[in-house]
């Protein structure tokens, strides 16, 4: 219970994790996508805005142009009349007059009344000498912003309401200039702006923090416009979308977070936790028996290697042996079991008889020039003879792979019994058993436990046994758990030894030993059984 609340505490941290880190990495990434989105927009918005400033710019010229050329008498009614005319036709002009000294001396709009205005002072001059003025007392109205513009004693006055309809929220826009006599940079139209006006003189993007702006020139006029807005607006503007990904990239983060919790249970967190048991002899080594079925004694047994977690919850040896191998230390494993068998039963092995253990190897192993060595060692210091140790291998360890083959000739060679493990579930022909020279069979417990069920499966051991007879192969019988079973193979032909809980569990070495004394005890007087190379256990 402690085991799951703590894989589900690691599950629980890791979901977790993912979810911030994908609700922030969604919340960064939907601003960049927004900021670059946002850009596009604005870059549109300022081209949009200055291309209605150069219309208007071009029709204000016109106006003054051809107030600068009339002849009708300095604001006499009929010039008037002709202003008044030239307006007409504007979009843009709102009123027109003459400037003389910096007073306002007659316009379409205030007539002839030069007490109206004091002495002016332009607020930029451009370069062509263009005067600007702002908001001039006699133009203010409700707010809005009146732009005047002198060249020589003409000058128009507009205002910005046709460029109202091009302001979509959250956008702002400002229009700039650059005054001649100071070389400073100000605002002609739009909204206050919080920057460093010389930064807007130049074409192209620009952000700062969380602010953006397009900034487009005119290349007739001496104006820029800024568009700008703040990812905060943008973000308002558009917090379905914006929630929409930043929630999307939360739950996937999730996801993730989860699925690497589980990946690193599975599999790196058991990789180094199984070599640290390796190092740490605390992978265990329990003993199965191995029954002549006619005698039902124990004349072997299989070693197992058993290992478990460290949260105490056991994992399989098809999957523990599949993480060594596939991560090249599985050949750690067979050293530790061999190691543990003559260890817990060294005396048993030197003694009179024929009891024999029996080690499973993996492909790896075979392939492997150390692992001779290794065992070859491991005998000759425990004073062991090769034959006491049996070696098992999957049929598959040694399909198409000569360097398996040549290997198990010497394991032969030096004395040692070799039997082929789970018979029957893979390649096994009979041309191929006569080439690979083996001892005996290990038929596989999927036959074993077909037995009385009705499968066509227990078909196929009638022929697997008259194939281990013509050559001169033993047997031995897995997964033999009821007295069916048993029976079947007893009444057969050939003799067999079995494995299978009906004959015994896999145990400790101390629990095994304690089995070997009973069967002493009551073999007292019986005679031995000879095992020979073709009936090996």
């Amino acid at each position: 219970m402690a085991s799951f609340k703590r894989r589900f505490a690691l599950a629980l941290v890791a979901t977790f994790i993912g979810v911030a880190c994908g609700v922030l990495a969604g919340y960064f990434l939907a601003r960049e996508i927004t900021a670059w989105q946002a850009g596009s927009q604005l870059d549109q918005y300022a081209g949009q805005l200055m291309a209605d400033g150069e219309m208007s710019s071009a029709e204000l010229r016109t106006v003054l142009a051809a107030m600068g050329a009339a002849r009708n008498g300095f604001c006499s009614s009929s010039e008037l009349a002709y202003f008044q005319a030239l307006i007409f036709e504007s979009d843009y002009v709102r009123d027109a007059g003459r400037m003389r000294n910096g007073k306002i001396e007659c316009s379409v709009a205030l007539g002839r009344s030069p007490h109206l205005a004091g002495q002016l002072n332009p607020d930029i001059t451009l370069q062509d000498g263009t005067a600007i003025y702002k908001n001039l007392a006699p133009y203010q109205n409700n707010g809005l912003t009146a732009i005047t513009e002198q060249q020589g004693d003409a000058y128009v006055v507009f205002t910005p309401l046709t460029r109202m309809h091009l302001e979509p929220a959250p956008m702002h826009y400002i229009e700039t200039v650059t005054d001649e006599p100071t070389q400073k940079r100000g605002s002609l139209l739009g909204e206050p702006l919080k920057a460093d006006m010389a930064n807007l003189g130049a074409e192209g993007r620009v952000r700062q923090g969380d602010s953006l702006f397009a900034t487009r020139c005119s290349i007739r006029f001496y104006d820029c416009v800024t568009a700008f807005t703040t990812l905060g607006e943008v973000a308002k503007q558009n917090r379905g979308k914006f929630g929409g990904f930043v929630t999307f990239a939360g739950v996937l983060g999730g996801l993730i977070g989860l699925a690497i919790s589980l990946l690193y249970r599975r599999n790196k967190s058991y990789e180094q936790q199984l070599r640290r048991a390796i190092r740490g002899d605390k992978v265990r080594v329990v003993y199965q028996p191995v029954v002549d079925l006619a005698s039902k004694r124990v004349v072997g047994a299989e070693a197992l290697a058993r290992w478990s977690d460290e949260d105490g919850l056991p994992v399989s040896p098809d999957i523990f042996v599949r993480i060594a191998e596939k991560n090249g230390f599985v050949g750690e494993i067979a050293k530790l079991v061999v190691r543990h068998v003559l260890a817990d039963f060294g005396p048993v092995l030197r003694g009179p008889g024929g009891f024999r253990i029996s080690v499973n190897v993996a492909a790896a192993d075979l392939a492997d020039p150390e692992f001779l060595l290794m065992l070859e060692r491991a005998l000759t210091q425990e004073q062991v003879e090769a034959q006491r140790i049996v070696i098992e291998i999957t049929e598959g360890s040694t399909v198409k792979n000569h360097v398996a083959m040549e290997t198990i000739r010497l394991l032969r060679q030096r004395g040692h019994f070799v039997h082929i493990d789970d018979f029957g579930t893979g390649y096994s022909s009979l041309s191929y058993l006569q080439d690979l020279s083996v001892d005996a069979i290990k038929i596989d417990k999927a036959f074993t436990q077909a037995i009385g069920t009705g499968s066509v499966t227990v078909a196929i051991l009638p022929q697997i046994l008259a194939m281990a007879e013509s050559l001169n192969l033993g047997v031995i019988v897995e997964g033999v758990e009821t007295g069916e079973q048993a029976d079947y193979f007893a009444a057969g032909p050939k003799p067999v030894l079995v494995q299978g809980w009906l004959f015994g569990r896999p145990v400790p070495a101390a629990e095994f030993h304690k089995r070997l004394q009973d069967d002493a005890k009551k073999a007292v007087g019986e005679p031995r059984i000879a095992l020979v190379s073709g009936s090996a256990a």
